[in-house]
């Protein structure tokens, strides 16, 4: 039992040391490290995928720059670290993502923050995790990477992403992952068709500007999504998806063993159509069912009887059959040998 005991504790500890193990360590900038560039964080942050757990790795000159994490987008977009909510500063710092949601990162040098010296990265879930009851709770759908590779950028042909909606099929539940640079372009969520057509701005349900925007389809109908940017929308840069409700499983024909099978053939057999059998309280009632329990059990024991019946018939006949040939080669002379 002491034996049983070990084994368990060691195969748990195995385990927790997996899923804890299972966090990954990011290098910002890889070989380039933390310094000033115009764009490069963006195009680096945006093709990892950052789960709770994973941590952020800065390597920098302490002397120069350090790291300071801001709380908004408006901190992150206009530099301003006058009230961050951390700051490092040792040339060689580790963040670990403790949260889900968009994490911003600046330096408070703000010239060189100015000249592209800023991350955000989007931190999701490790696993799906279980909500607070909601007013609607949507299944796990699938996640689509708008454009795919092209991601969300003034396209070349300019009905690019109209065939690209129409090569799929969206049901609630789904997510719409926005990959863009975020000095050029944004999101914007709009209600009808006539503001999608004339690329109008100014009444939008939701505006989506981080660069990494997930965007979860609640409920069927079309949604319009369009940019803000003078041109871009008119060029092309915007998305049309027809979202389908969710699609209902059909259930399955319950498997009957034999013995419900016939009992369902003697209900549908012996029920009258028209009226109640006298003295019972009906079809439904469990008399009734008891009773053709009962006969199922009696042919059943009838055909048990009737096989037993005809293997003895036949041994019989072989028998009287074997003495017929045995007497008949005696009298001939000949052996038999049966």
């Amino acid at each position: 039992m002491a034996t049983t005991t070990r084994m368990f504790c060691f195969v748990l500890v195995i385990v927790l040391m997996g899923c804890y193990c299972s966090a990954k360590i990011y290098e910002v900038g890889d070989s380039k490290g933390w310094r000033a560039k115009h764009g490069s964080y963006h195009e680096w942050a945006k093709r990892k995928e950052f789960q709770v757990g994973d941590s952020l790795m800065f390597e920098y000159d302490g002397n120069v720059n350090d790291v300071t994490q801001v709380s908004s987008r408006l901190e992150y977009q206009f530099c301003n670290s006058l009230s961050p909510k951390a700051v490092y500063n040792t040339g060689h710092d580790v963040v670990t993502l403790t949260e889900p949601g968009y994490h911003f990162f600046i330096t408070s040098n703000r010239s060189q923050c100015v000249a592209g010296q800023k991350l955000v990265v989007f931190v999701v879930h490790d696993h799906p995790m279980i909500p607070p009851p909601p007013r609607k709770i949507l299944p796990f759908g699938k996640d689509y990477k708008v454009g795919d590779s092209d991601e969300w950028r003034v396209p070349e042909e300019s009905d690019f992403y109209s065939k690209w909606s129409e090569e799929k099929q969206f049901h609630v539940g789904d997510n719409l992952l926005f990959y863009y640079n975020d000095q050029v372009d944004d999101v914007l969520e709009i209600n009808s068709d006539l503001e999608f057509k004339s690329c109008d701005t100014i009444s939008p349900v939701a505006v989506h500007n981080a660069g990494q925007d997930l965007i979860r389809l609640t409920k069927p109908g079309i949604c319009y999504f369009i940019t803000s940017k003078i041109g871009h929308c008119e060029a092309g840069l915007k998305l049309r998806v027809v979202v389908r409700p969710l699609s209902k499983s059909v259930p399955k024909k319950m498997q009957l063993s034999p013995f419900d099978r016939l009992i369902k053939w003697l209900h549908d057999s012996f029920t009258p159509r028209d009226v109640k059998w006298a003295g019972w309280a009906g079809l439904d009632s469990p008399s009734y069912h008891h009773h053709l329990s009962i006969i199922a059990i009696v042919v059943i024991f009838m055909l048990v009887i009737h096989k037993f019946i005809l293997f003895d018939m036949s041994e019989l006949d072989n028998k009287v059959l074997n003495t017929n040939i045995k007497q008949t080669g005696a009298k001939h002379g000949y052996p038999v040998v049966i």
